[in-house]
């Protein structure tokens, strides 16, 4: 029995998620958006190895956490949104949605703070050391980064008094676009020229895993693209096949492992530096 019973995430978030992973799986290696470079297996194995503990996380304090936070938040009428609209009538769809752009405008600066912010980055980093991304690049995320990330989504809910059902439909939304603009898969290049104005694609998050600085600090947003339009950090002007996947300083597979990419936000953290001393900034 769950320690935290969430039917509407157990018995229908989850399972989509696992059906998504695996078909998207399926589709990236039918229609790859780029050349792999390192073995997809022994990738896909170590990632999901890696996402283990996550997983652990992610279900014990990532999902409990902050909808038990909505639910009392909602209930004791505390946060923003429960003060600017009754609860009453059409108001609680508004609230609804209000809420789900609020928690994934939110995560646009989270997702910066991350990168930004040394103590959060030598978590994220070990998503970011993956020398190929493709979905299960999606799962690769330190179980640290997990509880701090919990942390975060609380006080976002509790501060906007984000309403418990926005918040399940939103971590439902937000698992799956993460899968899908992780993935390896080619769409039609008008189909996602159309998507990307509205959502993040796998052409976009691409460009995000650049090992070059530049190209990093861009296309921030999880599920909506336009807060990178709105702060002009959005850009699809990189070919794919132009692109190295990962983090400078770990170049390396065999430094890759798993029980290296447990321990490693514990160690010294590397400069953005190449193993030849050369610093990827700015494409020349």
């Amino acid at each position: 029995m769950s320690l935290f019973p969430f039917p509407p995430f157990d018995f229908v978030i989850f399972p989509l998620m696992v059906l998504a992973f695996s078909l998207l799986l399926w589709v990236q290696w039918r229609r790859p958006l780029r050349r792999q470079r390192t073995s997809t297996l022994r990738r896909v194995v170590r990632n999901v190895g890696v996402s283990i503990p996550m997983f652990i996380v992610f279900r014990l304090l990532l999902i409990p956490v902050p909808l038990l936070t909505a639910l009392w938040a909602e209930r004791q009428e505390i946060g923003l949104l429960h003060w600017l609209f009754p609860e009453t009538g059409g108001w609680q769809y508004v609230q609804g949605a209000l809420g789900f752009l609020l928690f994934d405008y939110s995560y646009y600066w989270w997702h910066q703070a991350t990168h930004y912010w040394p103590a959060f980055w030598r978590f994220h980093n070990v998503h970011h050391t993956d020398l190929d991304m493709d979905v299960s690049t999606a799962v690769r995320f330190h179980f640290s980064d997990m509880v701090v990330g919990a942390v975060f989504r609380a006080l976002v809910v509790l501060v906007f008094g984000i309403g418990f059902w926005a918040a399940v439909i939103y971590e439902g939304v937000f698992e799956l676009a993460t899968q899908f603009h992780h993935s390896n898969t080619r769409l039609p290049k008008r189909v996602e020229d159309v998507l990307s104005k509205v959502i993040i694609t796998p052409r976009l998050h691409g460009i995000h895993h650049s090992i070059i600085r530049d190209e990093l600090n861009s296309n921030w947003g999880t599920v909506f693209s336009f807060w990178d339009r709105l702060h002009g950090t959005w850009r699809m002007d990189i070919p794919q096949d132009k692109i190295d996947i990962g983090v400078p300083a770990y170049r390396d597979e065999h430094e890759l492992t798993f029980m290296k990419l447990l321990k490693m936000p514990f160690g010294p953290q590397r400069d953005w530096r190449l193993p030849n001393g050369e610093r990827p900034e700015t494409r020349t």
